[in-house]
């Protein structure tokens, strides 16, 4: 019996069709119930996280990259630049609503958007790239971590998951070193 190869991309998304609407959706609901929710504890009524990823295209400071497996959507990445008015923070970027859904793991989708996102900060011209994570996403740190994220602070109570606090880790990468 022939398998066919799997096809893995990363691209920065501008526009919704439907199926990506629907696919990004899928993705962040069972990210959610594995626990990488990026806020999220259980997975929203689906009108909801429409209305979030239809949103995040609207915000001029954030650039939306997703991964895709076989053509359908399964992880995100956000790059936050900094609003205009804040000057002395104007060289410094974010990552935030990070992840591959878990379905779609091992086939490199998460170092993918991450060098993306990477690629575009330094694009325009960022000198620090910024997240932050829970200390409980093991894979997420250690990914971070190898492409050279320096952890700066650790927050005690950064999260409460079922009735516990949950340490976050912030990380801080110079563009300008590496």
């Amino acid at each position: 019996m022939e398998h066919s190869a799997v096809q893995a991309s990363i691209e920065r998304l501008t526009k919704f069709s439907k199926a990506d609407l629907f696919d990004i959706c899928e993705a962040t609901e069972q990210a959610i119930i594995d626990g990488n929710g990026f806020g999220w504890l259980k997975p929203p009524p689906r009108e909801s996280l429409e209305k979030y990823w239809k949103g995040v295209l609207l915000v001029p400071v954030r650039e939306l990259y997703v991964a895709r497996l076989d053509g359908r959507i399964v992880g995100t990445g956000q790059l936050v630049k900094p609003y205009p008015n804040n000057e002395a923070g104007a060289h410094i970027a974010q990552v935030t609503t990070f992840f591959v859904a878990p379905y779609a793991r091992g086939h490199g989708l998460a170092r993918g958007l991450l060098h993306e996102i990477e690629l575009s900060a330094r694009a325009h011209g960022y000198r620090v790239l910024d997240l932050d994570v829970r200390a409980s996403q093991h894979a997420a740190i250690a990914l971070y971590e190898g492409r050279g994220f320096q952890r700066w602070a650790t927050k005690a109570k950064y999260a409460r998951v079922n009735g516990e606090y949950v340490e976050g880790y912030f990380y801080s990468k110079d563009l300008e070193a590496s």
